[in-house]
């Protein structure tokens, strides 16, 4: 608690010394000078009430001028959020088994999940989540699928992508990441639409749009050709990050690739959509490298966050204001009643 004009307190001795002087002049009113016998024993002791009614009335009066004020420092953080379609491949080669830190194995589809769960919500450690970003889902096998809408409900979307299941039915198997990624370039144009027609103030601060493509094969399906597609994102600046997964040549771990001849004709197109867009292109072959694929992205991919500090003051002047009426009321009754006086 602080008072913007603490001076005015000075005033209150002078005040105090004001009441009890004009104190020692007051008496009360009585009939007949007989009454005088007994005032001891009756109203006449209580007569301090008017002289401490009235210092309590200048007290709140004064402090109230004084303006008390409780202070507290606030922070407002402002974020300027990214838009990002998760792609992932859920064709029946997705079943293969992933080795696992300290051994063990998983299949890339329970390993993709857990990662993509991680990189949504955040892990706690290396992976720091995407609260501030627009967050979708594209599935696909033999056709593209929207697993959800660009959304801010993050653990939604997390349950959904746990959700994710390998595509088993022969007619429906295959990969077309061409039309994966045609339908994630639309939705993420699109997107400048949704945010002419919605005032979110979360929407409104979108501004960087990206693709993050995860696969483990060639695109051997659909209507859209992959190249297509990344002509597509580098026309509407998105910036489309493709990670190959399971590749069983080379060495095993994060293979960060600069020549062409380290590649398979399918790595080759994902490299060459990345490179097109403006993202990079990864390879990822155990469960680690595709963490920390993840995790580059999440560092290269960071929303603009602004943090505004600001000091709320809330006055408090209408307290000792409140208390010095009541004792102004309070003596005014008095004095005109029961303890009446005769200056």
């Amino acid at each position: 608690m602080s008072f913007a004009y603490p001076w005015v307190l000075l005033i209150f001795p002078l005040v105090v010394w004001f009441a009890l002087r004009k104190s020692s002049s007051i008496g009360l009113t009585v009939a007949s000078l007989g009454q005088w016998a007994n005032l001891n024993k009756g109203r006449a002791r209580f007569l301090w009430l008017l002289t401490a009614l009235e210092l309590l009335f200048y007290g709140g009066l004064l402090i109230a001028l004084a303006r008390p004020q409780a202070r507290s420092s606030e922070s407002d953080e402002e974020a300027e959020g990214i838009a990002i379609e998760l792609l992932v491949d859920v064709s029946s080669s997705m079943d293969r088994a992933i080795d696992l830190p300290g051994g063990g194995s998983k299949t890339r589809m329970e390993i993709a999940k857990e990662l993509m769960e991680q990189f949504i919500l955040g892990d706690g450690e290396r992976l720091t989540g995407r609260s501030s970003d627009l967050v979708g889902l594209i599935s696909f096998a033999r056709y593209a699928d929207t697993r959800s809408p660009l959304t801010f409900g993050h653990k939604a979307l997390a349950q959904i992508v746990g959700n994710l299941e390998i595509q088993d039915r022969p007619n429906e198997d295959g990969t077309a990441y061409g039309d994966a990624l045609t339908l994630a370039c639309a939705r993420l144009e699109n997107l400048d639409e949704l945010k002419s027609l919605n005032a979110a103030r979360k929407l409104a601060k979108i501004e960087s749009r990206i693709v993050v493509l995860l696969t483990d094969g060639e695109n051997n399906s659909g209507n859209h050709l992959p190249l297509e597609a990344a002509g597509l994102a580098k026309q509407w600046g998105i910036r489309v990050y493709t990670i190959s997964l399971g590749y069983e040549g080379g060495a095993q771990g994060i293979d960060i690739v600069f020549d062409e001849s380290e590649v398979s004709t399918a790595e080759l197109v994902l490299k060459r959509i990345s490179d097109e867009t403006g993202g990079v292109f990864r390879r990822a072959t155990n469960y680690e490298s595709l963490k920390s694929i993840y995790e580059e992205i999440d560092t290269l991919e960071r929303s603009i966050i602004e943090t505004r500090s600001f000091e709320i003051v809330s006055e408090w002047y209408w307290l000792p204001l409140t208390v010095a009426l009541l004792a102004l009321s309070g003596r005014m009754i008095l004095q005109t009643t029961w303890l009446r006086v005769a200056s």
